[in-house]
Order: structure tokens, then sequence, then C-alpha cells
């Protein structure tokens, strides 16, 4: 054995190196020949220069982190990031892992090398197949890894707080830090068929891409978030992104000097992303650019030159017209599965330009807790799942005493550990608002509406969700005002007995 290695070690000295090459690719188109299996070169990078990354060896990488190759391969690699618990696997260089795909068998093998006369390392990976069925084999399976990927980075990437740092011209107009907000639908104050409604429309949108592609509709969905502070818009926006797994872009409209910046910044954003725009009301003037086109009327030569010369006083920010390319233009469709939400205190001052079908698709009215929130947060903050106050509580709520979400939370955060002082101090508190001034401005426990049901009951409540408000006249506002307060007081006495003989029974 020995001579005959010294042989063959001569031999390659002594022989051409391209007749080498060429006895080395005979060897191998022989092995090929005569083998039942049909072998595929994935490399790490397209071409030679090593920076065009191939996006087929990312996908596998991922994939064969998502199937948990422990079963099948001897020796793994293990990682994990500073600020995550999940482990990650990678197969060790120059080992395989094995795989089956509509009862194939299959493997992927790791190859690493060192480049001469250089530290770097030269990745790839060998798909193994079997050779008679590889036509009908290949594309499938290929489909199959990048979805798969695909979900997987979904799941494992760490998702990122985006806000504009006022430089959306260039290249990077966004600034971001790691995205940990811990609100879901599990936690959420809300009433259960809102939050059933709300996570079958999340679903159904990412879900959705081969029906957007067929209808050919951009692959996008908008929300306008509306209520009185304090009802729990911010944390319905954190629990949508928890539950999609989508980035947050937090978009300061103050900041964005003009048009272009706003298309920039729009490009800057990734796919599976919610882009979010508070109180929309508030952040710049946009109801006035209608009725301040409207009085330009210009009936002589002499005002079109003026305003020739003076230039539009729109140049230099942002306008109504391209805050609504930004929602529903052609540039809004430079990417896919986006999610777009507008926040406001008041619907009323949204220019109703901004709430159509296909910019706001689904109008999320949320008001002050029903019941069903209540325990929800009476189980989040003290551990409870009833107690002996929550019919009082329910009382107060049916005779006008309901809290916001945050009002409620911020007394159950003081007194949390007692709970039943906690539980008090919440029946006080909507007792003593029966008794004050804004009994009339209370808010309905919440509703959702769909424009691309019905457009034109835009501003119309729908029957099938309890507690939405009513539309008074003048004159019914009138009357309800002036109330029997002496009924009111009754009701209060009664409400007081009851809370004192229940903590009679309990010996407080």
């Amino acid at each position: 054995m020995w001579s005959l290695l010294g042989l063959l070690t001569v031999v390659q000295n002594i022989l051409p190196t391209q007749l080498l090459a060429w006895l080395h690719c005979f060897y191998e188109s022989l092995q090929d020949f005569f083998s039942p299996h049909s072998y595929f070169e994935i490399p790490e990078f397209n071409g030679y220069c090593g920076v065009d990354v191939n996006d087929l060896y990312r996908q596998a990488t991922l994939y064969l982190n998502s199937i948990n190759p422990s079963s099948t391969c001897r020796r793994l690699s293990l990682s994990r990031s500073k600020s995550s618990n999940t482990i990650s696997y990678s197969v060790a260089p120059n080992h395989t892992v094995h795989d089956a795909f509509h009862g194939h068998r299959l493997s992927w093998t790791h190859h690493v090398d060192t480049v001469q006369d250089s530290l770097d390392e030269k990745r790839s990976f060998t798909l193994k197949l079997p050779k008679h069925a590889r036509l009908a084999l290949l594309s499938p399976y290929l489909d199959h890894v990048a979805a798969r990927a695909a979900e997987f980075e979904r799941v494992l990437r760490e998702r990122r707080l985006f806000t504009n740092n006022g430089h959306g011209s260039y290249e990077s107009g966004w600034s971001s830090v790691p995205f940990r907000h811990p609100s879901t639908f599990e936690t959420l104050a809300l009433e259960p068929e809102l939050k059933n409604q709300l996570v079958d429309d999340l679903t159904a949108f990412a879900d959705g891409k081969e029906f957007y592609q067929k209808i050919g509709r951009a692959w996008k969905r908008g929300y306008l978030l509306y209520g009185p502070p304090g009802v729990g818009k911010s944390s319905l926006i954190a629990a949508m992104a928890n539950f999609l797994r989508y980035d947050v872009y937090d978009l300061e409209l103050s900041k964005v000097k003009d048009n272009s910046e706003l298309r920039a910044l729009l490009i800057q954003t990734t796919n599976r992303s919610i882009i979010v725009i508070e109180d929309i009301d508030c952040s710049i003037d946009l109801t006035g650019d209608r009725s301040t086109k409207n009085r330009r009327l210009a009936p002589s030569s002499m005002q079109k030159k003026s305003k020739r010369a003076g230039g539009d006083d729109e140049e230099g920010r942002v306008t109504l017209s391209g805050l609504l390319n930004f929602t529903d233009g052609l540039w809004s469709c430079c990417g896919e599965e986006r999610v777009i939400v507008f926040t406001t205190n008041h619907r009323d001052t949204v220019d109703p330009a901004l709430l159509r079908c296909g910019r706001m698709d689904v109008h999320v009215s949320l008001g002050t807790c029903g019941m069903h929130a209540f325990r929800a947060l009476v189980r989040n903050y003290l551990g409870l799942e009833s107690h002996v106050l929550f019919d009082v509580v329910e009382s107060c709520m049916r005779s006008g005493g309901a809290l916001t979400p945050a009002q409620i939370g911020e007394i159950l955060l003081r007194n949390r550990r007692d709970a039943d002082v906690a539980v008090k101090a919440v029946v006080s508190a909507m007792q003593a608002k029966i008794l004050g001034a804004d009994v009339e401005s209370a808010d309905g426990i919440g509703s959702i509406e769909y424009d691309d049901v019905a457009p034109e009951s835009m501003c119309e409540w729908p029957d099938n969700l309890g507690g939405s408000p009513e539309k008074f006249d003048g004159k019914k506002r009138k009357e309800k005002g002036s109330c029997n307060w002496e009924s009111k007081v009754n009701f209060l006495v009664r409400l007081k007995s009851l809370a004192k003989s229940d903590s009679g029974r309990r010996g407080v």
C-alpha cells in the first residue's frame, strides 16, 4: 500500500496539471454513471467573488434547522444569540443529514473547505436525490424547502421596533431596537367577540398570499383604531405584531420633510411589517388641505401668475395627497404582507379620504371595559378568576360607571397586594363616575367595522355587537342629561349595602 501511494505521488508530480484534471473529471463522470443517485451542489455564494449570497444556501440552512437534524446527524453545531433563548442547530462540517420527501430518501451534506493561502472557508451543501426521480423531485422539493425555511425564519428571527430618524432620503432612514412588548391577545382586555374577529381577520390576511395575487390586489391591510385615551390602542398594535410576528415601524410624520421623503421611508420598510401612524389627527394638519384648495379660485390670469411666482405652499411638507399615495398609491405596492395602522382619539376629525375602502379596511372602536375585559384584567393583575363583588361591578357598568382598561389597570396595579382592596377600589371609582358629570360621554365596550363589506355605512355602528353607542340628536341628549339623580343615589346606597353585607360574611 505504501508503494502504491508513493507511485501515485510520483505520477501526480510527473503528469501535467491539465491531464490530472481530465482524469479527475473522467473518474467523477464514471462514478456518476454507475451511481443510483444524482448530486446537486449549493454553494454559499454565487460566482467567485464571494459577495452575492446564494439565497438557496440560506434556505437550506434554515430548513435543516427547522427539521431538528439531531435524529439523523451524528454531529451538530449549536448556537444561541444573547437576545434569544432559542437554540439553533447547524450541521457540522462534512456531515450528512437524511430527509424524506414523497416516499423518497434524500440527504444533505455540509462541506466546509479552507481556501488555500487564506483564512476564509468555502461552504456548500450537496443535495443527493434518487437519479430515476430527480426531475420529478427537485423542483417541488426545493419549493417545500423554501416555504418551510420562510415559516421558520418568521418564527425564529428577532423582531424589531423601528422609528424614522429624520433622514428618510438617505439609505437608512430608520433606527431600530429589539421589539419585546409582552402584549398578546391572551392578555389583552377585549371582549371575546371583538378579539375573535380580529384574530380571524389577521389570520386570513397572513394566509392570503395566493388570494391577493389571484384578485390582483396588493397584499396589505389597513386598520383604524379609534377611541378615547387609555382604551388600549397601542397594546392592541403590540398584540397584532406578536401574533403575526411582524416588525413594527412607528412613523412620526412631524419628522418627515415632504412627500418624497415619505415615499423613501416606505421603500425602506421590509415585508411582514406593521406601519403605525399614531394620532393621525394630531400629527400634521391634513384636514385643512382640501378646504384650502377649494378656496383657491383663480378667475384671472393675475392670480395664476402670482401662484406660480409664489410657488405651491404644499411644497416642503407632507400633504394629504402624499399620505394617500403612501397608503394606497403605486408606491405602496413596492412590498407585500404589510399592515398599516392609524390611531386616533376622534374619528370624526380624520379626513374621509383616509378612511375609505382599500386604505383603512377595518375600523376598530375601542371603548370602556365590558365585563369580560374586566375579568381578564383581574386575572392578569390579581390572579383571580372570580370575586363576590363581580356582580356589583357589572351593575355599575350597566349604570354608566364603566372605566377604560388603563384606569382599571392602574387601580389594580396600586392595590395588587390585596385583591379585596383592589376590587373595592375599582367599585368606588365606578361609583364616583356614576355620580360625576361624564355619564353621557361613556363610550361603548368596542366594535369592529369592515369597509370592504359596506363602504356607505362607514360611520354606522354594526348591530351584531353589543355596547355600541347610540346616536342622539340635541333633544335626546338634553333629555338624557336630565335623568333622575334620586334614583342614582338610591342605587348607590343599595350597592354600598351589598358591599358591606358581602364584607361582613367574609369577616373583613
